[in-house]
């Protein structure tokens, strides 16, 4: 649980690498058979989450400033432009407005990273330049993850090739439902040497995986397979990331590192667009994994409507008055 008792932490642009990559391991089909998710357990430990938060006044205000530092600020609209990508990467350099920050004591605030689809990454690192903020680029045939597999692999590199530090891939679910997991180690290991020293975030699509323990097994396979980070959704499933789900892969994540060495990132995202599912969040990940994955190279939000609600949050915390959610524009 988040305490009160605890000093605020330190917010600033934190370095993306901080830990070494998982390069993965041999597929072990005996292990990954032995998953199991308790799924009536699993449900009452996330019912118990919100209403064990304690965070007040500074420590929330703290708390908060580090879930903007771990947002990965995303637009994937059809109608997107240079110029609205352009109006976000502002937004991901200056998050918050200059007075609250000031009010605040905080500076050196960005987002973890601008998400993109792919002809967006050109104009997303030229407005990133100099910053240190990486652009992320959905990839694989994105939502879906249904076209033909060399041009996914393709893809990947081009993005690469334009600039993207990160690639944020859809694994194929049918071989999850089919319980192909050779054939998902096999998918997933390409993605990752198709992303050179781009690191690979690879989404599960959870809410079209059936069952919890599908969601573990999936988990396990991916980082068997190299997997930089593990993610819930796309955000245009019916159902994206919920608390159960994130336990489950929470804990996938805590299993693979005790066993390995290798720390795993976790990137729930849609839904998430409220400041105090933020906290919920975060206070699952301290509890689930520690402190060391409260850091933007290991934790990631995938939203954008999050960074608005948070930013009322602070300035409530601030003025002692709620404002207007329009002065708060993302782009």
């Amino acid at each position: 649980m988040l305490e009160t008792t605890e000093a605020p932490m330190t917010v600033t642009h934190l370095p993306q690498t901080l830990e070494p990559r998982n390069p993965g391991m041999p597929l072990e089909m005996e292990r990954v058979m032995r998953v199991r998710a308790n799924r009536s357990a699993i449900e009452r430990r996330a019912a118990s989450l919100p209403g064990r938060r304690s965070l007040k006044k500074d420590f929330q205000a703290a708390w908060l400033a580090r879930a903007i530092s771990c947002i990965d600020l995303t637009t994937l609209a059809g109608d997107d432009t240079p110029g609205r990508v352009a109006r976000l990467c502002a937004k991901a350099k200056q998050p918050v407005r200059e007075d609250l920050l000031a009010a605040l004591g905080l500076e050196g605030l960005t987002t973890g990273a601008v998400c993109v689809y792919h002809d967006m990454i050109a104009p997303a690192v030229q407005a990133l330049e100099g910053s240190g903020i990486p652009v992320a680029a959905v990839s694989t045939g994105f939502p879906a993850g249904l076209s033909p597999f060399p041009l996914r692999v393709a893809e990947i590199g081009e993005s690469v090739k334009a600039g993207a530090r990160e690639i944020d891939i859809v694994i194929s679910r049918r071989l999850v439902l089919t319980g192909d997991w050779e054939g998902l180690y096999d998918e997933m290991r390409q993605f990752r040497e198709a992303c050179g020293e781009a690191h690979v975030k690879a989404i599960l699509a959870t809410g079209e995986l059936g069952t919890l323990q599908n969601v573990a097994r999936a988990s396990m396979v991916c980082m068997m397979a190299g997997a930089d980070f593990i993610k819930t959704s796309t955000g245009k499933e019916g159902v994206n990331a919920t608390l159960p789900v994130s336990l489950v892969m929470m804990r996938a994540i805590r299993e693979y590192y005790e066993e390995t060495g290798y720390r795993v990132g976790y990137k729930p995202a849609g839904g998430i667009s409220k400041a105090k599912d933020a906290l919920t969040y975060l206070a699952l990940v301290k509890e689930e994994l520690g402190d060391r994955w409260l850091r933007p190279d290991l934790f990631r939000f995938g939203a954008s409507s999050l960074l608005g609600d948070i930013e009322r949050q602070l300035e409530h915390h601030v003025t002692g008055a709620y404002s207007a959610s329009w002065r708060h524009a993302i782009a």
